[in-house]
């Protein structure tokens, strides 16, 4: 499937510091999506389609309709400026694949967690991986429709401690990807800032990765 664009697709030379983000949820919850929806380079996906043979395998309660699947990850990028990029990464969601995580995790500055209200039983196992590995991350509701529920009831249900964010969003939208980006850099700039207060270090002055992000300039819509 074709995907978005960007005429920023060459990476700058002076680029040196790449940032990674993890992408992780359950099957069908959207990331795939979210980074298509808001890479400035066409993505790498390693798509397949869907076959009876994986009717067996596959949960697919809840995701009827899907026909395709991600059997690796899925990859974006994002200029933060001359010298920093966010790469992306996407998990893959079936329990087959789940042995790929770890591995996708080395290197991880911090992960989203992207939820279905419906199935958020699916999410439980990325948060047991990311708590295991003491990777920061949020949660990030993609909406699909479904019922609502409260903050503190999506809280309860994922065992969610106060700390970690939890915000709403539409993962084809670029605006509303940009925005869980957004949250997540802030919310690892605020550990980092603690961590840096109890050791009495003073933090750098350089331009706020999170301000690099939101001054990212737009990506064209995605080809039908």
């Amino acid at each position: 499937m074709d995907s978005a664009t960007s005429d920023r697709a060459t990476l700058s030379s002076t680029a040196d510091n790449g940032l990674k983000i993890v992408i992780v949820g359950g099957f069908g919850v959207g990331k795939t999506t979210m980074v298509r929806s808001v890479s400035e380079i066409r993505p790498l996906n390693t798509e397949e389609t869907m076959t009876r043979a994986g009717e067996a395998v596959d949960d697919l309660a809840g995701v009827h309709a899907k026909t395709s699947t991600t059997v690796a990850f899925d990859f974006g990028r994002i200029t933060l400026d001359e010298r920093s990029v966010l790469y992306l990464f996407g998990a893959p969601g079936q329990e087959r694949f789940w042995f790929l995580w770890d591995r996708l995790f080395a290197g991880t500055l911090g992960a989203v967690v992207l939820v279905d209200t419906r199935r958020l039983a699916d999410s439980w196992y990325a948060i047991d991986r990311l708590e295991h590995h003491g990777t920061p991350f949020i949660v990030a509701c993609n909406d699909f429709g479904g019922p609502l529920h409260s903050e503190q009831q999506i809280r309860e249900a994922l065992d969610l401690s106060e700390d970690v964010p939890l915000v709403e969003c539409d993962a084809r939208d670029r605006s509303s990807s940009k925005y869980v980006l957004i949250t997540l850099v802030e919310h690892l700039a605020a550990l980092s800032a603690a961590r840096l207060q109890a050791t009495g270090t003073t933090a750098s002055e350089a331009v706020a990765p999170e301000a690099a992000l939101a001054a990212a300039g737009p990506t064209p819509e995605p080809a039908p």
